[in-house]
This record gives structure tokens, C-alpha cells and sequence, in this order.
């Protein structure tokens, strides 16, 4: 694959990112395009809640890998790696550099790590699942036995988790924390990673002030449309922070207030999980300043040091 400069932009949600990520492509005049790094940017029509650039955002910068698929699909990381790694090539085909840009840990991981992504096995899953909702603890004690390392690092009850481990280990006849192996290693990487460091308590207030704003924007219509769509929103896009607190109200009748209430609370979990998986890389760069982490992204993109090879 033809490949070139890349440089990318980690941390929590509500750090500014995308902020510093545009300004730094919109300078460029054309020669920076962005790939967003965000699981749940794929979805078409979840627009508010993900934070994706606007319409005349996307006027000024080339913005890659966001509106893939219908809410009512599955989107997975293996397929996300996939287009990312297409996106790059095509950037790189017509001289351009990269900027990666999100706070999806283990995409970015796969995608500038190239990890090694366990395969689907659909068949053995819809077997295991239907197991599961009939005695998850005894699909755990298998877990255990096949692949102890696995089940240590998982809840026994987090049915999703243990379900997946099974059907890897299961379909791939090789235990499933075997394909984790880089995850857990921080080996040298062909991408320069800079990342926002800002104050738990300023991501706190800035990610309630966002939540209110985008409920102004529209954020609950959003999700009525979402929901009353003849696909749906599938099992993957309605575990989104402020989609799935939401839909509680739209589908169940839980008071509205409650529900962003909610919203902004697992939106500040969520924002200290991603500050903590991108903390454990210590080939993170951190930059309280976001003019110091600019200068720092186009040092790497204008020198050799950011040539991405094999």
C-alpha cells in the first residue's frame, strides 16, 4: 500500500480535538485530510450526539470514514480498519497527509497498531447467545477453562464480553486472548500520537454546557427519527452515550429530564475510560496547550519523522 505522512489526535471527549484538528487541516489548504477515529461516527443520521463536524465544516476540510452505514447496521472493527486503511491509501495517492482524530481507543489501535482483528463467527455466536440467556455463568466457567487469561480480564457479567470471547475462541480454535496481545504491549509505532490533556473538572462542565446545546440543537428529534425509521437503530448505534439514555425516553417514557441527567453523566464516565486508555500509551504525547500540540502536528507532518512505512 502507498503510503505517506500521518500524525493523530487522541483523548477523552470534550477535550477539543476536533477543534484543533480542523484549524490544523483548514490551514492547509487542502493538503491535510481528516479521518475521524470515532466507532459510532460511522452511523448515518446520529449527527448531534457524536459531535461530527457540521455541514460547513465539511465544506472546508475533507473529513473521511463518517455517515458508513445505517444506524441499523453493524459496524465492525475489522470492517472499521478496513476503510480506514482504503481512506489512508487515497489520501496518500494524491500527496496529501493524514490526520487521524477521535477517542475510539481500540480503532485507533487497530488502525495505527494494524492489530490483528479476531474474525465473526455468527453461527457459533447466535448458539452462544441464546446459552448465555439461559445460564451466563456456566458460559463463563467455559471461558475459564479454554482461555483462562480471557475470562481474568472479564466481568462474569458482562454477557456481551464473555459471549464474544467464546465465539472467538470457539470459531477461530485459538483462545481469544491471543489476538490481544497488543493491547497490552506498546511496541514502536509508524504514527505520531499527540494528545489533549485538560482538567476532569473543565471536561465535566464542558460536557454538560455540550449536552444542553445539542438538546437545543435538536438532539432529542434526532433520536425520535432515529427510532421511528423503518430499520430502526440496531443493537450497536443505540448503546451510543446520549442516544441510549435518550431512547429510554422516546421508546420507554422515562421522564426526559432524567434521561439527560443520564446522559451526562455516562458522557463524563466515558470521558475519563478514554482518558485512561490513552494515559496507559506511553507513546502518547500530552499538550495542556493546544496551540503547542499544532505546532507540534505539523512539526511531524512537515519532517520526516511522520512518513508512515511498512
Amino acid at each position: 500500500m502507498t503510503r505517506g505522512p500521518a500524525v493523530a489526535v487522541v483523548g477523552p471527549t470534550a477535550s477539543g480535538k476536533s477543534a484543533l484538528a480542523h484549524a490544523v487541516a483548514l490551514g492547509s489548504d487542502g493538503a491535510i485530510e481528516i479521518l475521524s477515529v470515532d466507532a459510532m461516527g460511522v452511523y448515518r443520521g446520529m449527527d448531534l450526539a457524536t459531535a461530527k463536524p457540521t455541514a460547513s465544516e465539511r465544506a472546508e476540510v475533507s473529513y473521511h470514514l463518517l455517515d458508513l452505514v445505517g444506524p441499523e447496521e453493524e459496524f465492525t472493527v475489522a470492517e472499521f480498519q478496513r476503510v480506514a486503511r482504503d481512506a489512508a491509501a487515497t489520501v496518500w495517492a494524491r500527496g496529501h497527509q493524514v490526520l487521524y482524530v477521535g477517542g475510539t481507543g481500540l480503532y485507533f489501535r487497530a488502525v495505527v497498531d494494524d492489530l490483528e482483528i479476531p474474525g465473526r463467527y455468527p453461527e457459533v455466536r447466535r448458539e452462544l447467545e441464546v446459552r448465555a440467556e439461559a445460564d451466563l455463568a456456566s458460559l463463563y466457567s467455559e471461558l475459564s477453562e479454554l482461555d483462562p487469561l480471557a475470562a481474568s480480564r472479564i466481568e462474569a457479567s458482562n454477557q456481551r464480553r464473555v459471549v464474544r470471547a467464546l465465539e472467538v475462541t470457539l470459531g477461530a480454535q485459538r483462545p481469544f486472548s491471543s489476538f490481544g496481545e497488543g493491547l497490552l504491549t506498546y511496541g514502536s509505532t509508524a504514527v505520531t500520537q499527540v494528545g489533549l490533556e485538560v482538567e476532569m473538572s473543565v471536561l465535566d462542565e464542558r460536557i454538560e454546557r455540550r449536552f444542553h446545546a445539542w438538546m437545543e440543537a435538536g438532539l432529542l428529534e434526532e433520536v425520535v427519527g432515529l427510532a421511528n425509521t423503518a430499520g430502526g437503530i440496531g443493537r450497536t448505534a443505540r448503546q451510543a452515550v446520549g442516544y441510549k439514555e435518550l431512547l429510554r425516553h422516546v421508546e420507554e417514557g422515562a421522564p426526559l429530564e432524567a434521561c439527560v441527567e443520564e446522559a451526562i453523566t455516562q458522557s463524563r464516565r466515558l470521558a475519563r475510560r478514554q482518558r485512561s486508555w490513552f494515559r496507559r500509551d506511553p507513546r502518547v504525547e500530552w499538550f495542556e496547550d493546544p496551540a503547542a500540540a499544532k505546532e507540534r502536528i505539523l512539526d511531524v507532518l512537515n519532517d520526516d519523522e511522520g512518513f508512515v512505512r511498512d
